[in-house]
C-alpha cells in the first residue's frame, strides 16, 4: 500500500526542466560580456602605451650607446663625447649598499612577523606601518634622510643615499620573506620540534631552507625598487661628474639623478647619454625581475 501511494505521489508531481542559462540570467549574461570587451580593451590600450614607450626608448637608447659609454666619466656642460661610466659605478654602490643594509632588517622582520609575532598587536601595528611604507612617496624619504644624515654631516654623501634606498626597499622585503615563509607547512616545523630542535634552529635550518628561493626572489624585487630610484637621491647622495671619493663623501655619480639632469638640458650629447642611461636602467630592472620570476616559478614548482 505504501509503494504504491509513493509511486502515485511521484507520477503526479509535476516535473520542471532547468531552464537554459541564457533565458533566466540574459541581463547578467549580458553584464559578464560586456564587463569582458571594456576589461579587453583598456588593457590593449595599456600594453599598446607601454609598448609605445619601451619601442621609443629602445630606438632612442641604442642611438645613444658606445663604447665610450661604458668607459668614460660624464662630460661637463658643452663638451663633447663622453659616457657615463662613473654614474654606473655609482648605482651600482649605492644599490648595493641600500641592499647590504635592508637584507637583514628585512628579512628577520619578516621572519618575527611569520614565526613569533603571528597575530599579536606588535605584529600587527608592525605590518601597518610596513604598508605604509610601501605606499609612501620616496620624495618624503629622501627629505627624511636628508634631515637625519646629510645635515648633520654638513654635505651630501654617498651612505645617505644607501640609506635613503635601504628604507624602500626594506617594506619589499619585509612583506615577501613573511608571505613566503608562511607558505612553508607547519608539519616540517612540528617534525623539526619532535626532533629536539629549538625554534631558532627549526627557523634557520627548515623554514628558511624551505623558503630560499622565495626570499631570494623577494630581495631580487627590492633591488629592482630601488635602483631606477631619483627623488631620494637628489636630497642624500645628489650628483657629480666624477669618479666617487672611497668614502663616499660628497655627491655620489648616479644613473636616475643622471638621467633626470641630462634629460631636461639643452645639449645634444647630454641628451643622447640620458637616453642611453635609461635603457641601461630599464634593462637591467626587466633583467632582475626575470630572473625573480624564474625563481619564485621554480619555488612554486619543488
Amino acid at each position: 500500500m505504501m509503494d504504491t501511494a509513493l509511486q502515485h505521489r511521484t507520477a503526479t508531481e509535476p516535473t520542471t526542466a532547468p531552464a537554459p542559462w541564457g533565458r533566466v540570467r540574459r541581463s547578467r549574461h549580458v553584464a559578464d560580456r560586456a564587463l569582458k570587451i571594456i576589461c579587453t580593451l583598456f588593457t590593449i590600450l595599456g600594453a599598446f602605451f607601454l609598448g609605445w614607450i619601451l619601442l621609443m626608448l629602445i630606438v632612442e637608447g641604442i642611438g645613444g650607446l658606445s663604447p665610450a659609454v661604458f668607459t668614460e666619466t660624464t662630460p661637463g656642460p658643452g663638451s663633447q663625447g663622453g659616457g657615463i661610466a662613473n654614474a654606473i659605478v655609482g648605482s651600482l654602490i649605492l644599490t648595493v649598499l641600500g641592499i647590504v643594509v635592508a637584507t637583514p632588517v628585512g628579512v628577520l622582520a619578516g621572519t618575527y612577523l611569520a614565526e613569533y609575532g603571528k597575530s599579536s598587536k606588535l605584529a600587527e601595528v608592525i605590518r601597518f606601518v610596513n604598508d605604509i611604507l610601501l605606499a609612501a612617496p620616496s620624495i618624503l624619504i629622501g627629505l627624511f634622510v636628508y634631515m637625519l644624515m646629510v645635515q648633520p654631516m654638513g654635505g651630501y654623501s654617498g651612505w645617505a643615499g644607501g640609506v635613503a634606498l635601504a628604507i624602500i626597499a626594506v617594506p619589499v622585503i619585509v612583506r615577501t620573506t613573511e608571505d613566503m615563509l608562511r607558505l612553508v607547512p607547519g608539519s616540517l616545523r612540528e617534525a623539526g620540534a619532535a626532533l629536539g630542535a629549538p625554534m631558532s634552529t627549526v627557523i634557520i635550518k627548515i623554514s628558511w631552507k624551505a623558503a630560499r628561493a622565495g626570499m631570494v626572489t623577494g630581495v631580487l624585487l627590492a633591488t629592482a625598487r630601488i635602483a631606477g630610484e631619483t627623488a631620494p637621491l637628489l636630497f642624500t647622495a645628489l650628483n657629480n661628474n666624477f669618479w666617487f671619493n672611497p668614502n663616499l663623501m660628497g655627491g655620489v655619480a648616479n644613473l636616475p639623478v643622471m638621467i633626470y639632469q641630462f634629460a631636461l638640458s639643452p645639449y645634444e650629447n647630454w641628451r643622447e647619454l640620458a637616453w642611453a642611461g635609461a635603457l641601461i636602467i630599464t634593462m637591467s630592472i626587466l633583467a632582475l625581475s626575470i630572473v625573480a620570476r624564474l625563481l619564485l616559478r621554480k619555488d612554486k614548482v619543488r
